[in-house]
């Protein structure tokens, strides 16, 4: 398997140079405004595209993710939200190790189910610690999960957590305030997890606007993923993407 998402990612990080994905939910048909939407994330320079959710009451997963390769040539990882949600289609997997919480099947125990369908995939397999952040609101991964999430004000919460998880051997951390957050995860928080570790940071759930990204970015985060704001129409993808490129 080859470590071709993660080097783009580090090497990203290296250059200070951050990251913008674009989070999609398979849970929907491949109708036109998928298509639009993947065609007009590709035009304003999307990095990456994330493909997942917490919950799918429908799998239209490989239909997806064909579409996306169909289309263009940005890197598809997986971010599952279930065993169920593995793909040979995919280009990578962010294997997500819920270390913010303490439900010991998202910890270890689902993994192991999945593991074998995952070497079966043959895809980039990258390790994650995944940390659920307060965004204000009750979200279908807090509901899912049946976890606590990390107070959003407490900043050294997540950097010790953060910390645990680059010694367990993470190459990745993800700090979520979950899809429809009415807050992203704090700047303070973001900044005191950069300053512990040396693993690069992805941060989503909750950022809707221009100063969201740019202040995420500015405080370390090396990758923003942005789904619901873009779905609804309340965001510009183009001005949220400059907003993260030039804001270092």
């Amino acid at each position: 398997m080859s470590k071709e998402v993660l080097d783009i990612i580090s090497n990203a990080q290296s250059k200070k140079q951050p990251l913008f994905a674009v989070l999609l939910d398979p849970d929907s048909s491949v109708d036109q405004s998928f298509i639009d939407r993947v065609r007009d994330a590709e035009r304003a320079g999307v990095d990456l595209f994330f493909v997942g959710g917490s919950l799918m009451s429908n799998d239209f997963l490989d239909e997806s993710l064909k579409a996306i390769k169909a289309i263009c040539d940005v890197p598809v990882v997986l971010f599952p939200g279930s065993t169920m949600q593995i793909s040979a289609e995919a280009d990578a997997l962010l294997f997500l190790s819920l270390i913010s919480g303490r439900n010991a099947d998202l910890l270890i125990g689902q993994h192991v189910i999945a593991a074998p369908y995952v070497k079966k995939a043959n895809i980039e397999v990258i390790p994650t610690g995944y940390m659920l952040v307060d965004g204000g609101a009750p979200t279908t991964a807090h509901y899912v999960s049946q976890t606590m999430p990390i107070p959003r004000n407490k900043p050294n919460i997540a950097a010790t957590t953060a910390l645990a998880g680059e010694m367990l051997g993470m190459q990745l951390l993800y700090l979520d305030a979950g899809s429809g957050a009415d807050f992203p995860v704090s700047f303070d928080m973001i900044r005191a997890v950069k300053n512990t570790v040396s693993l690069p940071i992805v941060v989503g759930g909750g950022m809707k606007t221009d100063s969201d990204i740019r202040h995420a970015v500015e405080a370390g985060a090396d990758v923003v993923v942005v789904g619901n704001a873009l779905e609804s129409g309340t965001a510009n993808l183009e001005n949220l993407i400059h907003a993260a490129k030039g804001s270092v």
